[in-house]
């Protein structure tokens, strides 16, 4: 039974996993056709070309007899046989492109037309070379049969025609143009030679344009086919900008009203925006009598027999308002305003009807139309408040405000989440009106509208706070009763989804908030919220940005037993973690706090835990701090912060002898160098108190020392010398015990002055204390130890004068002092050695 049940186990399994023996078979026979596909010894020679050739040489033989393919790649590699050897390029290689091209495919066309714009933009050659060996067969191929090679000539054409000379556009461009814009071309030619004039107005002056260009403008503008009205319907704007005011009120609106009462819906629609962006040009009395009476009939007919123009309509109403803005009586400006808000609410209204197939295609169709104009009209809001006015938001705007962002479609609530901040910059003191809306914003179901919310969020608080009408810092939480709520829920929406960078935005923006509401909300609702984030999210960027904005809410609380509590948690729960993710974390906070606060507040609570990560069991950890190292350093003052130097001299040291990876080893000396070259801040009043403490220890010094000049002054040279020798003696005692204690942080200049030497690895480790301690001893007995942040130049140029030289040596001083030292020691050590050998001789005999 059992060998039964497993084969019928391993049956079902296989039939999950594979399907049925059809399908595996029909599987086989997949390989057939890419084993035909593969090339023929006879096409591969085909395919090789002689590598003994040069590249010119090569391209005109791939040119000449190679597929097209290869040709391809010849015509795409054109600017850079331009670059290398324009010459032979001009007088070999284009010849055979102007002739391939005349049989050549699509895509070696769409190739072309690219490499001919690069060669360009590139300047290979000069514009009179170009005109003359590229111009003409850019000309040759515009009326190419395929539309998308016709467009991409016609691209390069209009760009050439920016940087050609007027002759050369007058001889080769304009004079053919009026062949080819006449009604016996073809439809493809007609359409090129509009764009081309709409490009040539702005290259002559406005008597050429009248002479030559404009006659053609308006057969073409009354041309059989709709396309070509329609294409140079839209090229008008630009000849507008070419021939000036006066002919534009002569020549061009004449055309355009004709064109605005045109069969076609595309020219009627070409018109319309056409005129609305020439609407500048015109005067009160053309904007009175022709421009507005058109717009009212175009309004008129979106609704009834035209709404193929109903979303360019919404898209434009906002300018159009504006634009017209002066000239509207109050009957219009109020059926001008009507007619928007009938647009804000267009498809919302549910309509009873039959449930056809035909209908329901209809009503989708028309449903894309009708969310198209809601968010067009989300967009043109902040132009509708200018037009009614901030002061009547409320009365007028604020119930379509309202459906708008309430509004079911995505799109549209985007839309009026992008423009919420220039509408609150409009309300300004009146601001306080959308507040639910913002809300409502924060909570949307959709994180797209989230995201584009946040974008101004700390402007859109900032306004709410100032602007509103509960404005004062001890109501900064009423103003926003649901404020809270709403951004924690976004918050927590933005964690549980996948877009990890709309999480992280919102985190940025959220440093906002110590300005908004008060410390024991962000204490109580986000704080706490930051840190689990850097605890247990596993994305960095949202980690990051979760500690920067932590570190911001601890630098505006000002509840020493809440700061001290978040202060402890960092530290036990991130710097001294069981996860080496979170210890690395905490060095990321430490820079933050470095970055936020203060110098000394930093020492105080974070300079030894981040010291103590030396120690961690994880090198990437080690090698995070050490990288940290020196905008640790830097958040020293000296002499108030020697021991902290000492800790960090100290923790480098051992970091240095007993380092065993290899990565971690070679930062650490990178970062040795680097602290070397340091300089360390010097706090001035506490070195003003120890300088006036030895003043005050030298002026009793040279008292005593007069008392005994004057009482030995027979003898005064010989006490004299030896007050000379008794003062520096004083001196090094007191500067010998600083000198002790600066020899412990003795360790890195052979680094900076042998860092070539051979002898540099002798000092990658130390086995021992005995041989650290031999380093150290014989760095300082060669004098060329850099005593760090005691014998810096800039601690130099503080402590001037014989006291502040005596109370912190200098470089110079302190090796004076060590080779008299040497000197003392090597005399007592030869004195003692001439003492035992005349005791030995005296014992011999």
């Amino acid at each position: 039974m059992h060998p039964i049940i497993i084969f019928s186990k391993m049956d079902f399994s296989q039939s999950n996993l594979f399907g049925y023996i059809e399908d595996l078979q029909e599987l086989t026979i997949i390989e057939r056709p890419v084993r035909r596909s593969l090339k023929t010894p006879e096409e591969i020679e085909r395919l090789t070309v002689d590598e003994e050739l040069s590249d010119i040489e090569r391209a005109v033989y791939l040119l000449s007899s190679g597929q097209d393919i290869q040709g391809t790649s010849v015509v795409a590699n054109l600017p850079v046989l331009m670059r290398q050897n324009p010459a032979d390029t001009l007088r070999r290689v284009l010849p055979k492109i102007r002739e391939v091209l005349h049989i050549a495919g699509v895509e070696m066309q769409l190739t072309a037309a690219v490499s001919f714009l690069t060669v360009l933009q590139e300047e290979s050659v000069s514009i009179h070379t170009y005109s003359h060996s590229f111009l003409h067969i850019i000309l040759q191929n515009l009326e190419h049969r395929d539309a998308g090679v016709s467009n991409a000539w016609l691209e390069t054409l209009l760009a050439v025609i920016e940087a050609l000379p007027k002759e050369t556009i007058r001889h080769e461009i304009l004079n053919p143009l009026v062949s080819k814009a006449q009604l016996s071309q073809t439809l493809q030619s007609r359409l090129v030679s509009c764009k081309i004039m709409g490009k040539l107005a702005n290259k002559f002056e406005a008597h050429i344009i009248k002479r030559e260009i404009l006659p053609l403008v308006k057969s073409l503008c009354q041309d059989v086919e709709y396309e070509v009205r329609t294409c140079m319907c839209r090229q008008l704007e630009h000849i507008a900008q070419g021939i000036g005011t006066e002919l534009t009120k002569t020549v061009v609106l004449p055309e355009l009203i004709e064109l605005a009462r045109d069969e076609g819906s595309s020219v009627r629609l070409a018109a319309f925006e056409t005129l609305v962006n020439l609407l500048d040009m015109f005067d009160a009395d053309d904007r009175s009598q022709t421009v507005l009476p058109l717009v009212k009939s175009f309004c008129e007919k979106s609704f009834k027999a035209d709404e193929s123009i109903l979303v360019s309509l919404s898209f434009h109403l906002g300018k159009l308002c504006n634009g017209l803005y002066g000239i509207f009586t109050p009957e219009q400006h109020l059926r001008f305003l009507e007619f928007y808000k009938k647009l804000s609410t267009l498809g919302l209204q549910q309509e009873n009807g039959h449930n056809d197939n035909q209908l329901q295609l209809q009503t989708l169709e028309q449903e894309k139309k009708y969310i198209s104009v809601r968010k067009n009209c989300a967009y043109n809001f902040p132009a509708m408040i200018v037009f009614v006015d901030p002061k009547n938001f409320h009365l007028e705007l604020y119930s379509i405000f309202f459906c708008l962002c309430h509004d079911p479609e995505v799109p549209v609530r985007y839309t009026m989440a992008i423009s919420f901040y220039e509408v609150a910059k409009l309300l300004n003191s009146g601001v306080y009106a959308i507040h639910k809306e913002l809300v409502t914003l924060l909570q949307d179901e959709s994180l797209e509208v989230l995201d584009a919310l946040v974008g101004h969020l700390p402007e859109i608080l900032e306004l709410m706070i100032n602007g509103g009408e509960n404005s004062g810092s001890e109501s900064k939480l009423l103003s926003i009763p649901d404020l809270i709520p709403a951004l924690t829920t976004a918050e927590q929406r933005a964690a549980t989804s996948l877009k990890w960078r709309t999480h992280e935005k919102l985190l940025q923006k959220y440093a906002c908030l110590p300005h908004i509401i008060s410390s024991d909300q962000i204490y109580y609702r986000f704080l706490h919220r930051m840190l689990t984030i850097i605890l247990t999210n596993n994305v960095l960027p949202v980690q990051k940005a979760a500690a920067r904005t932590l570190c911001v809410y601890l630098r505006y609380n000002r509840k020493q037993e809440q700061r001290h509590e978040v202060i402890q948690k960092l530290i036990e729960q991130l710097g001294q973690g069981k996860s080496y993710w979170n210890r690395l974390r905490f060095l990321d906070t430490c820079e933050f706090i470095m970055e936020l606060f203060s110098k000394s507040f930093f020492c105080k609570y974070f300079f030894l835990p981040v010291l103590e990560l030396t120690h961690d069991p994880v090198a990437n950890v080690r090698m995070k701090l050490c990288c940290l190292l020196p905008k640790v350093k830097s958040t020293l003052k000296i002499p108030t912060d020697k021991h902290l130097l000492q800790q960090l001299e100290l923790c480098i040291r051992k970091l240095l002898c007993q380092e065993k990876d290899k990565d971690v080893l070679t930062i650490v000396k990178r970062t040795v160098l680097e602290l070397d070259r340091m300089e360390i801040s010097v706090d001035a009043e506490q070195l003003e108190k120890e300088k006036q403490q030895n003043e005050g220890r030298s002026a009793n010094v040279n008292d005593k020392m007069f008392e005994k000049k004057r009482r030995d002054s027979k003898t005064s040279s010989v006490l004299t010398k030896s007050i000379t020798l008794s003062v520096p003696g004083s001196s090094s005692g007191t500067s010998a015990g600083k000198e002790d204690k600066k020899s412990k942080l003795v360790r890195s200049q052979s680094f900076s002055t042998q860092a070539l030497h051979p002898k540099y690895s002798n000092i990658d480790k130390c086995p021992n204390k005995s041989s650290a301690t031999g380093y150290t001893s014989s760095v300082s007995g060669m004098g060329k130890s850099c005593m760090l942040s005691f014998s810096d130049d800039s601690f130099r140029s503080h402590s001037t004068g014989n006291s502040g030289n005596s109370a912190f040596p200098s470089s110079s001083s302190s090796r004076n002092l060590f080779n008299s030292a040497d000197q003392k020691n090597n005399g007592n050590k030869e004195s003692q050695s001439r003492k035992m050998s005349i005791k030995n001789r005296k014992s011999n005999s």
